[in-house]
């Protein structure tokens, strides 16, 4: 069966961030999106140059595996052309980008995948992450030393083992081809959403039937909802029977930082790269920076080093939740103690032996526990009462204190005929 895609990118600054340092882009056979790091030094001239070096395999292949040895190759380029941007501009070390993307060839679509970007599959109800993320904190949870949870809250979950950039002359990529069929939907994106927006609700946006445009709309606003402390890049790819008659018309569209032009300037004798962008001017005036995602290359003793922090920290949390569940119980216990005691300074009139009887506390009763004991019992039998009158001690008449509790039993008293 022959198919045919339609799409839509866009791509969003956050709500903390002074500056764009994701890329994306959506073209007529593949789509990926590329999260910059470095800060103003060189975030988001990292994703930008990836995208638009990447950008130039965007072609058709005989094979889905002539298509993934294109891309390899293309992504190893572009890995090059950062690592001789660093050398030729040293103000730039350390700067890097994730890249996560697919290509179509046929009914095939291969992956290719490094750093914490993510791409998403759904298909029949259901949503299945593609990619795993290349982070230390991943590590840690493929070996059980944490949980997914643990993970999602951890403060180095931002830490990188692979990135593109001045680090390794060939890094390595993780490639997969998968089938795609008709009803299918792809999300790339950024960690600006699947590290801010609940699975549940993103979830609930790609299995729905609404367009690609709107769905990419929808994430990018949820993320916007939930403070979108990073950027935020979303690609939607809808896989659709050739046959299908609908208004798209492919194009080649860069969102992010991608979508500004890259040149190299002179100033004072010094070269610098900087992404022509209006909305870049008061930072780099200012000398802001943020805070970039790190990269640690791969090592056991900054895996050990990670444990030992995560140890520490799920510790204190045990401890901060054992004082919290205290603190609760203690809080019950005395909210108990109080409610047990306003209760023995009231009064009520009742029967006990057959007597009108004083009883200090409440009536009602909690299982075998009960609220009240015999404070006075009495001479009056309920029997020598009138029918009136032995039904409400039957019921219980309640009083407002002790004193109050005698005046009732005295007015009960008088009512009664003398033989």
């Amino acid at each position: 069966m022959s198919i045919a895609l339609i799409s839509a990118a866009d791509s969003n600054i956050g709500k903390v961030r002074s500056s764009n340092q994701d890329s994306g882009y959506s073209g007529y056979r593949m789509f990926f999106v590329a999260d910059g790091m470095g800060g103003h030094a060189g975030g988001d001239i990292a994703s930008a140059l990836c995208a638009q070096r990447i950008a130039r395999a965007d072609e058709r292949y005989a094979d889905a595996e002539t298509a993934g040895a294109a891309l390899k190759d293309i992504i190893w380029d572009a890995n090059a052309v950062l690592a001789s941007t660093v050398r030729e501009h040293p103000e730039l070390a350390g700067m890097g980008t994730t890249f996560s993307g697919m290509i179509l060839t046929g009914n095939k679509v291969t992956v290719a995948h490094v750093g914490d970007s993510r791409i998403y599959l759904a298909r029949d109800g259901k949503v299945t992450q593609i990619t795993k993320d290349h982070t230390f904190v991943q590590r840690l949870v493929d070996t059980g030393r944490i949980t997914p949870a643990e993970a999602l809250v951890h403060p180095r979950r931002s830490v990188l083992m692979r990135v593109l950039g001045d680090v390794e002359e060939f890094p390595e990529v993780d490639l997969e081809t998968f089938e795609t069929l008709p009803g299918d939907r792809w999300l790339l994106c950024s960690d600006g959403l699947s590290g801010v927006v609940p699975d549940d609700i993103a979830e609930r946006i790609l299995l729905s039937k609404i367009e690609a445009s709107e769905a990419t709309e929808l994430l990018i606003g949820e993320a916007l909802e939930f403070g979108a402390p990073d950027n935020v890049t979303v690609v939607v790819v809808d896989v659709v029977n050739a046959s299908l008659k609908t208004d798209f018309t492919p194009s080649a569209k860069f969102v992010g930082s991608s979508a500004n032009d890259i040149v190299i300037d002179e100033r004072k004798g010094r070269r610098f790269l900087k992404v022509l962008n209006p909305m870049n001017l008061p930072d780099l005036i200012m000398g802001r920076t943020e805070d970039p995602t790190d990269y640690v290359p791969e090592s056991d003793e900054y895996l050990e080093k990670i444990l030992l922090e995560t140890r520490s920290r799920i510790f204190w949390r045990r401890m901060r939740q054992l004082a919290t569940g205290a603190a609760i119980i203690a809080a019950v216990i005395f909210g108990l103690v109080t409610a047990y005691n306003y209760t023995q300074s009231l009064y009520y009139v009742a029967e006990y032996n057959g007597h009108v009887t004083i009883y200090k506390g409440i009536k009602e009763s909690f299982g075998p526990v009960k609220f009240s004991r015999v404070y006075q019992e009495t001479n009056l039998e309920v029997t020598s009462l009138g029918e009136y009158q032995a039904s409400l001690i039957e019921r219980a008449i309640t009083a407002e204190n002790l004193d109050d509790a005698l005046r009732i039993v005295k007015q009960i008293s008088m009512s009664v005929p003398n033989d």
